[in-house]
């Protein structure tokens, strides 16, 4: 079994939190603490990112093969029925997730595989680009992330308002990134391949929703719902980009905690207290 890193905090029900590609759990540091009220909250490297050992070399890391090792961190934390709430890849990971085993809810934020067909020629580019700068021009990038218009310019294709993070977490994505050995495998693994749910879909609360900045995944190319489960509910992240939670960290919040209320109607109130 691939080893995985995670972060685990708070108490009630359980949370398994899944960052996007090239990423880390750390994009969830600004809203931990508020989840950690109300949920028994695991934050998780996926395979090959963050802290977390590459799934071995003879084992394409597909969505779905990715979504069979969270499983497994999961049984042997003794977690059944996790909430989930997963970003970029993290929300594709999630919905694989879904097939395998039972979930309480589903919560996507700019998830990817909603493209008709393969990858979009454009999420690729962007995504490799962004890599290659990330990998070869850390020291530079991370020197103009000290002033508010570095931030803008070197974060501003992934984040909504990039100037939101302090300089340490701009170099901490930078580095993320670059650093990451599972990059060029996983994204190619998604290469010709997209989500579709499938009939019979378990009856799970599932919420999706955009940031009206993301750069990364264009809606006439990316924004495919209608491959979701029947009854999923959709939301908007105004003025949010592909990796929302640093843009609007409240309005993140409220999505994955409105997205357990309707999963249990009887936490409503505790959870908006």
């Amino acid at each position: 079994m691939t080893q995985l890193a995670f972060e685990r905090r708070g108490a009630g029900a359980p949370l398994v939190l899944l960052h996007g590609i090239g990423s880390s759990r750390h994009i969830w540091e600004r809203i931990l603490p508020a989840l950690a009220e109300h949920a028994d909250v695991v934050a998780i490297d996926l395979p090959g990112f963050g802290e977390s050992e590459p799934l071995p070399a003879d084992v394409t890391p597909l969505p779905a093969t990715i979504a069979a090792s969270i499983a497994e961190l999961l049984d042997g934390l003794g977690i059944n029925a996790p909430h989930v709430a997963g970003n970029s890849l993290g929300g594709w990971v999630g919905l694989e997730l879904l097939r395998i085993r039972p979930l309480s809810s589903l919560t996507l934020l700019s998830p990817a595989g909603l493209w008709s067909k393969r990858t979009p020629s454009y999420t690729r580019a962007t995504l490799r680009l962004s890599r290659r700068l990330a990998r070869h021009a850390e020291g530079p990038l991370s020197l103009f992330t000290r002033s508010k218009l570095g931030r803008a310019l070197v974060l501003g294709q992934t984040h909504g308002r990039p100037t939101r993070l302090t300089p340490a977490q701009a170099r901490r994505t930078i580095h993320a990134l670059g650093a990451c050995p599972g990059f060029d495998a996983t994204l190619g693994a998604t290469v010709d391949r997209h989500y579709q749910s499938e009939p019979g879909w378990p009856a799970v609360p599932v919420t999706v929703a955009f940031g009206s900045r993301d750069l990364v995944l264009l809606p006439w190319q990316s924004r495919h719902v209608e491959q979701l489960p029947s009854g999923t509910r959709i939301a908007s992240l105004p003025g949010c980009g592909h990796v929302p939670v640093f843009d609007d960290p409240e309005a993140v919040t409220r999505l994955i905690t409105d997205s357990i209320a309707r999963a249990e109607p009887g936490r409503v109130s505790r959870l908006h207290e």
